[in-house]
């Protein structure tokens, strides 16, 4: 099936990546990015045109067409890429931020829902003002999911941190969304995140000051993110434990000595 066929693509090549900063990479998956579907652009087009003249002409042009790949799956994976591709480097993370910025406001819905856990991804178990603040921004969101994803992206930047500005935005957010049991649901989730083992856990994958990456913790990081890519149908619906995979990548914040 196509759309799976390309994403799978991606995801293993992004994968194979992790963590390294490839330039290259991070181009290529940008240039998927802003890939553009026309088929959709024609659909607005008619809709705006005289219905009535195409109703007649529409069975035939669909039997003649053959329909165009779904690309919003392999974009969403490859803004997810980026993010696990820059995560293991100041510089590159730096300058994705400021792209993840340019996909927000330009990006189309699949990618924009992608870029708040790609973030989050980027700066995992370290809550930056910057990230913190364009989080708080998009959990006001008009479209619901792009609301659920940073909302659950501020948990995973602030995961075990105890940080507490990151902590009165989330109870001013449960607050606000206290009628909405998706967005509340979310919200809980973060806190917990942020909370997590009272502060002696953490979610972040590398040792030694980034010099060494453990490919299990970002195994379970990403299983969980992608989860989100679907937040509607996976984490609120009904396969909400496959937040389980972050276990993986919880880790002691203290130093463990052995006699």
């Amino acid at each position: 099936a196509e759309p799976l066929k390309s994403m799978s693509t991606v995801l293993v090549d992004v994968c194979a990546y992790a963590g390294t900063g490839n330039v290259l990479k991070v181009q290529k998956l940008l240039h998927i990015c802003f890939e553009h579907d026309d088929s959709k652009d024609q659909e607005n087009n008619e809709k705006k045109e005289d219905k009535n003249k195409k109703k007649e002409d529409k069975k035939a042009e669909k039997d003649k067409e053959p329909a165009g790949p779904d690309l919003s799956l392999q974009q969403g994976v490859s803004v997810l890429g980026i993010g696990l591709i820059a995560m293991g480097e100041d510089i590159g993370s730096e300058m994705c931020h400021r792209t993840f910025g340019h996909l927000l406001r330009y990006g189309e819905l699949p990618i924009r829902r992608a870029v708040p856990l790609a973030l989050a991804l980027s700066s995992v178990s370290n809550p930056k003002l910057p990230i913190l603040d364009t989080l708080s921004k998009f959990s006001h969101d008009n479209d619901p999911e792009v609301a659920h994803n940073a909302i659950f992206a501020m948990g995973i930047v602030g995961a075990g941190t105890n940080n507490a500005r990151l902590a009165a935005m989330l109870r001013q957010l449960a607050v606000y969304h206290a009628k909405d049991p998706n967005n509340l649901f979310m919200v809980r989730l973060a806190q917990g995140l942020t909370h997590l083992g009272k502060g002696t856990l953490t979610l972040c994958p590398y040792h030694s000051d980034r010099a060494l990456m453990s490919p299990v913790a970002v195994a379970g990081l990403l299983a969980a993110l992608l989860s989100c890519l679907d937040v509607k149908n996976v984490i609120l619906g009904k396969s909400h434990y496959v937040m389980y995979n972050l276990v993986s990548a919880m880790q002691p914040r203290m130093l463990v000595t052995y006699d």
